[in-house]
């Protein structure tokens, strides 16, 4: 009795965690949103009180609303030659402006009601295992490195265009008072606003990824219990219950920004399609780059976004498969012939399992797209350890209980990708069919 209790609490230890945290790091000061230099960015855009929030919406109305209109109505140039017209600078001007707005509004709204340290769940991370955290902090840390990656190419090539634009075109572009003074000044707001609201919609969809990493951290810490022996399914039921819930919590604060995103984007790339097949307007790459470099962008954070999605759902998924699998080992290894019995070193070196020698042998053909739970090695789980039943139930709990991330009730997954991508491609379709066909 005294063996299966200290069994039973080992057990429960490593589902909880690997290492039980100091009281210190159960402290709410441990992990401080301001401690990590991406989210020292992202708290510019706090709301925590009157005066950040006034600045915080000034900036947002000087570079997402009033320098887009400036430079759309005052310096479309439209009477300048073909280099420096600007055709689709409404579709650009407006695709930027509308994202960093759902951006903005969606980052007030989760500061005032969560802050940034409650809504990246560092206030959960006490009862996390040290791997979990650790791989958690660095993730975070990532994100800086990230966000320069998507956003610093595209800056410099909105930057070269603006200066050759404003340098080549000096004597056609309108001006205020002094032409230098009044053009240095037009270029760098535009620059600010191009960065500002680009910087905005990809930190929402890197904040985002940073959340659902969290949880596919603990998905996989979670399904290491699988690769030992289990001895209390409750604890095994208890985190994978914690999991779903934050799975669903994540699911709640960015359904709309997701689904607004997605279709907003559908809409934004059709227009940019209909406008540059009108048989009036002429496509060259003076004109058109600005626009390819805004659909880059746009199109970049909603990949970042459905990634994220599906790799986290498909990491629930494998889960199942790998307590399916546990459930199979531990019944076709199951001392039946001991009767009873314990079983000595001898008898389990003895014993060869089937689980085992299988994962042996396709070591060598496991593909580079395979997920790693697929993967796990099963060690030998005797009969004695967990009855059947509670395995049984624990997998079925698990097959109609299946974790991910949803929107509006709809999982994402890769069926669901499939889906939209079929939508996405008949209506280009049938946009083309309407232009280009109409002009053959």
């Amino acid at each position: 009795m005294a063996t299966n209790a200290s069994s039973e609490q080992g057990s429960r230890e490593h589902l909880l965690r690997e290492t039980r945290p100091s009281a210190i790091n159960k402290s709410p000061a441990e992990f401080p949103a301001s401690r990590f230099t991406f989210m020292s960015l992202v708290l510019w855009f706090d709301q925590s009180n009157r005066g950040t929030a006034l600045l915080s919406w000034s900036v947002f109305f000087l570079l997402v609303v009033i320098v887009p209109m400036i430079s759309h109505f005052l310096l479309v140039c439209s009477d300048c030659d073909f280099h420096h017209r600007r055709p689709y600078d409404a579709v650009v001007q407006l695709s930027l402006s509308i994202f960093g707005g759902i951006s903005f509004v969606s980052l007030s709204i989760w500061s005032r009601k969560f802050g940034m340290r409650r809504f990246l769940f560092l206030d959960k991370l006490w009862d996390a295992s040290d791997k979990v955290r650790i791989e958690y902090e660095a993730e975070i840390q990532r994100s800086l490195k990230r966000l320069m990656i998507f956003v610093l190419p595209s800056l410099t090539l909105e930057a070269i265009y603006r200066i050759w634009w404003y340098i080549s075109g000096s004597h056609e572009i309108p001006c205020i008072i002094n032409p230098v003074l009044s053009h240095v000044v037009a270029c760098t707001l535009q620059l600010s606003s191009w960065l500002y609201r680009t910087s905005l919609f990809i930190i929402v969809c890197i904040l985002y990824k940073i959340t659902c990493h969290l949880q596919t951290l603990r998905l996989d810490d979670f399904a290491r219990c699988f690769a030992s022996e289990i001895t209390d399914v409750s604890s095994a039921l208890g985190e994978h219950q914690k999991i779903r819930r934050n799975l669903r919590i994540v699911s709640h604060r960015f359904r709309r920004f997701i689904l607004l995103s997605l279709i907003l984007v559908t809409a934004t790339q059709f227009m940019a399609l209909l406008t540059t097949t009108r048989a009036s307007v002429a496509v060259n790459i003076y004109e058109v780059g600005e626009l390819a470099l805004c659909s880059l962008s746009l199109v970049t954070g909603v990949f970042i976004c459905l990634r994220s999605a599906t790799k986290i759902t498909h990491k629930a998924q494998s889960v199942t498969s790998l307590a399916a699998k546990w459930n199979v080992c531990a019944t076709v290894d199951s001392f039946d012939h001991l009767d009873g019995e314990t079983p000595t070193g001898s008898m389990i070196e003895s014993q060869v399992s089937p689980c085992g020698n299988a994962m042996d042998t396709s070591d060598d053909e496991e593909g580079e797209g395979d997920d790693d739970l697929d993967n796990t090695k099963i060690h030998p789980i005797y009969a004695n350890t967990i009855s059947y039943q509670k395995r049984q139930a624990l997998v079925t709990y698990l097959e109609n209980n299946k974790a991910g991330i949803t929107v509006y009730g709809f999982l994402v997954d890769r069926s669901w990708l499939h889906t939209i991508f079929g939508i996405e491609l008949a209506l280009l379709l049938w946009l083309l069919n309407k232009t280009i066909g109409i002009l053959a």
